[in-house]
Formats: structure tokens, C-alpha cells, sequence
């Protein structure tokens, strides 16, 4: 997903000058005197003639604040506006090739009793179908995506309509695809702005290729949620910039949609606020580089102790979301 300013141009204010001269002649009955009054008199007046309409402004012009250097970008799709995130904080995002940490056995899951139902879900709810239609675009190796994923090699991909992702709730949700009677399964890296539409789904090219032959152009499609069977264990990145006085906190390769990320400090659970580039932020530093809670959207918690604060390193963990 930047303000507009219009400026106008402010006519100069005018300034006239007004001569009089005034000459006086009287006869008199034996000579002819002439009166000369004193010199010219220049009088300044500001006008603002009522008789004249205000001066016609410079035309307008929009302006379209830059992000800030090395925010992530979103993705032209085809026929479809480019839109640029606007974080709230100025860090820049974590570089397109991260460097990997082993998988750290500190880490631990709790709370896998949660509900199946979803019940923390967004606009993207578990069994439910959703109609729309599918287009596509040059998505490349990801590395560019609203979702700060970064490179990539998979092309199963998709940005998704600006309503439905819900500040980056949508970024790295799986979902299932269907044209026809073709199929594809796809995850969520980027967001599609308007005029993407709620239910539209801008597919890689080779996404789209698996539902019809990109010649068509656009196809109508329904795509539901989808919770894969087989994952690696998630992994934590801090952002660019993280330090115990500020840090961004974005989770990697979930099984399913996160909900909710919250830092351990003061002895009590604080979670942290989503931006639409899918970090967490911790702006007073609260918590970085202490425990993490992690919540899907069915409500099962993941508990994640001793990463440090290592921006824009992949921090692996052993845990990960059970399958629905």
C-alpha cells in the first residue's frame, strides 16, 4: 500500500499609483495671476478590485511523497497501478537475501489447544469460498513484495486485493484456486491496489498459466483458505535497524495466517502493532530481543525464547502451526 499536497500559486498583490496635478487660473481685473500649487502627489493604494475577478491560480499540481529509502515496494501488476507502502517508522527493510541461523532449540510451543474455527481471522475466513477474478503479472523472484518476504525462488504466488490484505494479515496465507476445472495453490507475498477489487487475486504468471492461457487476460476464479499439510518450522526476522531501544519483528513461513505477535516485558504479554509491510513494531523497545508469542488465526500460540536481536538475519525456531 502517501499523502497528496496541492499547491497553488498566490497572485502578487498589485500596488497603482494615482497622479493628480491641479492648476488654478483666476483673472483679475488688471493682471492674470497663476496660482501653481505644490508638487505632484503620489498616492498608494493596495487594490484588490472589486471590478476584477481574483487572478486565475497556477494549475495544480499533485505530488506523491516518496517512501521512505529502502521501503519495500509493491508490484506493478499488469494494467494495474503500482502503489507504495507508507511504514510509519523510517528503519529500512531487511535486504532480499537474508542469512539463515540454525534452528535454535531454545524455542518452545504452547497452547495448541486453540479453536479450529478461526475465530481470529480477518476478512479471509477458513472454509469459506470466495468468488472473484484472477489476473496477472510479472512477479518475479518475489523480492519486491508489500509482504518484505523477499527473494524467492518459488513462483506459486499472488498479491492480493488491497480490502482483503487487511494491513498484511493476508502475507503468507496459502490459498487454493480454481478456474474451471483447474486448480492452484498459491501464497500471499504482495498486495494488489485498486483497482484490484475484494475477491481479486493478481497471480504470477506461471500461477495463472496452471488456470487458463494468459491470452484470456482475466478469468473469474473462487479460492478458499488453505492450511498445508507439510511446513518447515517458522522463522523470526528483526528488521533493519532493530535494537533493544526499537525493533520490527516479522514471522516466516507460517503454516497458517498470523493474528497476533506479542513481547514478553514487565512481566506481562504487550502485543505489538502490524504495519502493511508485515512487520510487528516494538516503537519503545519493549521486549526486543525477549520472549515472542505468536497467534494464528485459529487461536494456537507458539512461544519463542532466546533470539536475540540480529537485524536481518533468519532466526530459524523448532516450532510451527499444526496443520486444519
Amino acid at each position: 500500500m502517501a499523502a497528496r499536497s496541492h499547491r497553488s500559486a498566490r497572485p502578487p498583490r498589485r500596488r497603482t499609483t494615482l497622479v493628480s496635478v491641479a492648476a488654478v487660473a483666476a483673472v483679475g481685473l488688471a493682471a492674470s495671476l497663476v496660482i501653481a500649487f505644490g508638487p505632484d502627489r503620489d498616492t498608494d493604494t493596495d487594490t484588490e478590485a472589486a471590478g476584477k475577478a481574483g487572478a486565475t491560480p497556477v494549475a495544480a499540481t499533485t505530488r506523491t511523497s516518496a517512501p521512505p529509502s529502502g521501503a519495500p515496494q509493491r508490484k506493478k501488476p499488469s494494467a494495474t497501478p503500482s502503489k507504495s507502502p507508507s511504514p510509519s517508522a523510517s528503519k529500512t527493510t531487511p535486504s532480499a537475501t537474508p542469512t539463515d541461523e540454525p534452528t535454535r532449540p531454545a524455542a518452545a510451543a504452547t497452547g495448541r489447544s486453540g479453536s479450529s474455527s478461526g475465530e481470529l481471522a480477518g476478512r479471509i475466513r477458513p472454509g469459506v469460498d470466495y468468488t472473484g477474478i484472477a489476473t496477472f503479472y510479472d512477479a518475479g523472484n518475489g523480492e519486491g513484495g508489500a509482504c518484505s518476504f523477499g527473494a524467492s525462488d518459488d513462483v506459486m504466488t499472488a498479491a492480493m486485493n488491497t480490502t482483503d490484505y487487511e494491513v498484511s494479515k493476508a502475507c503468507g496465507a496459502y490459498v487454493r484456486v480454481r478456474a474451471g476445472g483447474a486448480a492452484v495453490t498459491v501464497r500471499i507475498t504482495n498486495e494488489c491496489p485498486s483497482p484490484c477489487k475484494p475477491g481479486q487475486l493478481d497471480l504470477s504468471a506461471e500461477a495463472f498459466a496452471k488456470l487458463a492461457a494468459p491470452s484470456r487476460g482475466e478469468i473469474p476464479i473462487t479460492w478458499s483458505l488453505l492450511s498445508p499439510a507439510a511446513a518447515d518450522p517458522l522463522s523470526i526476522r528483526y528488521k533493519t535497524g532493530s535494537s533493544q531501544y526499537w525493533c520490527g519483528i516479522q514471522v516466516l513461513g507460517h503454516r497458517n495466517p498470523v493474528a497476533r505477535l506479542e513481547v514478553r516485558a514487565g512481566g506481562a504479554w504487550t502485543p505489538l502493532p502490524r504495519t502493511e509491510y508485515n512487520y510487528f513494531l516494538s516503537e519503545q523497545g519493549g521486549g526486543c530481543g525477549g520472549a515472542l508469542r505468536i497467534t494464528d488465526i485459529y487461536g494456537e500460540q507458539l512461544t519463542v525464547e532466546g533470539l536475540p536481536v540480529r537485524p536481518d538475519v533468519v532466526q530459524r525456531t523448532g516450532v510451527q502451526f499444526a496443520p486444519r
